[in-house]
Parts: C-alpha cells; sequence; structure tokens
C-alpha cells in the first residue's frame, strides 16, 4: 500500500515522506490514526503543504534543539488539578496537559507526541517531564501539581 505521510513516524518516515507499507499496518494503525493518508496523484500535490507546516513547526537541525532545550528547562510550569484530601488527583496528568501549560508559560510550541512522562503523573508534588526534540536532545521539564481550591 503506498501512502503519503502527514506526522512523524518511527523507523518509516517524516511528514510529506512517501512510503510503501503492508496493507494491514496502513489501513489498520496509520490511516486511521491520521499519521498517512493514501497516495494519489491529487495526494501528491498536497505533499508540498505538508512539508511547509512541518518545516514551520520542525525543529531545525541540532543547534535549534539545543537553543529549545534550555527554553523550555528554563520554565516553570505548574498545574492545578482536582485532588482528594491525602493528594492523590482525579486522573492523570496527559501529555496534552504538558503541552498546554507549557505555552502557558510562554515557551514554545512542542507536539504532544514528543512529550515522553515515564509513569503517569498521579499525584501532587514536584514531577519531571522529557520532552524529545530531536533524536540526540531531550528537555527534562520540572512540572508542579497543585491542588485546586
Amino acid at each position: 500500500m503506498k501512502l503519503i505521510l502527514t506526522a512523524a513516524v518511527d523507523n518509516l518516515g517524516v511528514a510529506g515522506d512517501i512510503v510503501e507499507v503492508k496493507d494491514g499496518y496502513g489501513r489498520n494503525f496509520l490511516i486511521p490514526r491520521h499519521f498517512a493518508i493514501r497516495w494519489t496523484k491529487g495526494g501528491e500535490k498536497q505533499i508540498e503543504g505538508i512539508k511547509r507546516s512541518r518545516d514551520a513547526r520542525e525543529i531545525r537541525g541540532l543547534d535549534h534543539a539545543q537553543e529549545v532545550r534550555t527554553q523550555i528547562e528554563g520554565l516553570t510550569v505548574q498545574l492545578e488539578r482536582r485532588a482528594g484530601d491525602s493528594g492523590k488527583l482525579f486522573g492523570a496528568i496527559t501529555a496534552a496537559d504538558v503541552v498546554s501549560a507549557i505555552k502557558k508559560s510562554g515557551g514554545p510550541a512542542v507536539d504532544k507526541r514528543t512529550v515522553e512522562i515515564g509513569k503517569p503523573i498521579k499525584t501532587v508534588g514536584a514531577h519531571t517531564v522529557g520532552v524529545k526534540l530531536h533524536d540526540a536532545v531531550t528537555a527534562h521539564l520540572p512540572v508542579t501539581v497543585v491542588a485546586a481550591g
């Protein structure tokens, strides 16, 4: 099956690449998760738009990734969530929550798929979250979770 990637997929390619994959992988994984669209002659015209949008938000090399890492690691991110008396949250902190908190605190725009939460954040307190900016660069972001009053 021939597909056009709309997002970066590990061990396959980046947005805008035309790839050949097995039918089941494309039909059952890539297309439903909006990581790819079917290749057509008309779809090939969309590749330029996909590549332009990728270049606008992509980390441009190792030096740029290290600059963004220093920006992210310099932030103080605080999330306010409802919690019980023992400090346990009603639910968990998600990657989307972290991305919106980075944006609110004046940080750079980050894709939620690059946020790596080791074990689920379900308690009030200080936690560390990884943001993979490049193959060789990962920013470690301190996140403080406080109980909403």
